[in-house]
């Protein structure tokens, strides 16, 4: 397994805006080395902390999840949702450019660094973060999520734990994360920011709240598929 992933996000739009972006992944422990957190009065962890957060603010001083958004999220704060951008990200591998709206193109760097930001209730999102798929639609989004949680599940049961083939722990997870989402877009009203951030948020939201409404009719769409296979 490579020792880091990078992916290259640039972004140009409206008014002049042109913004590189670098998120580097650790491979060993899959989580952001890149944007570096940045400490700001609503990062701190204390200042609109999740209800579900495990992290004790005597302890941690900055919640995972915004501090590393930060970087992000100020750069273009100016954007409104609905204004058309170009958004290019580059793997190494392949380059993905889409002309879309600011709240998509936010809301995909943003998911990817939430995902690896080191908040505990994103941590399950890793492996999926480090095959990150810019832009991924809902059903793509399903997909991806029920393949790496079954992968997980494998890995469970062959080191001898108790895999879950139904799922349950995954929509868990999906509940665990819309209330992480909607307090995340509650820090960025309480600390100004504009429509387009808190909109990429309420996009992930969206994206996590199908998981959770669609995952059982996607599985039996999928059913057919997979099932034409054979033994």
């Amino acid at each position: 397994m490579e020792t880091s992933r990078r992916f290259d996000y640039r972004f140009s739009g409206p008014d002049g805006l042109s913004l590189e972006l670098a998120v580097v992944l650790d491979g060993e422990t899959m989580t952001c080395v890149e944007p570096a957190p940045v400490a700001k009065p609503w990062t701190a962890l204390a200042a609109h902390q999740c209800g579900n957060c495990p992290l004790d603010p005597a302890r941690v001083a900055l919640c995972p999840y915004a501090a590393r958004i930060e970087p992000v999220i100020r750069p273009l704060e100016n954007l409104i949702s609905h204004e058309t951008v170009v958004m290019e990200a580059d793997d190494g591998n392949r380059q993905v450019s889409s002309r879309t709206s600011a709240q998509a193109a936010v809301s995909s760097v943003i998911g990817l660094i939430g995902a690896v930001s080191g908040c505990p209730r994103t941590a399950f999102l890793r492996p999926m973060a480090w095959f990150h798929l810019p832009l991924a639609d809902p059903e793509e989004t399903l997909f991806r999520a029920a393949g790496s949680y079954l992968l997980g599940q494998y890995f469970a049961q062959d080191d001898g734990g108790t895999a879950d083939w139904q799922m349950d722990g995954l929509k868990d997870h999906y509940r665990e994360l819309r209330t992480v989402n909607l307090a995340m877009a509650g820090r960025l009203r309480e600390a100004g920011g504009q429509d387009a951030a808190i909109n990429a948020l309420v996009r992930l939201d969206a994206l996590a709240m199908g998981v959770l409404d669609s995952i059982d009719a996607f599985l039996d769409r999928l059913g057919p598929i997979f099932r034409r296979l054979g033994p």
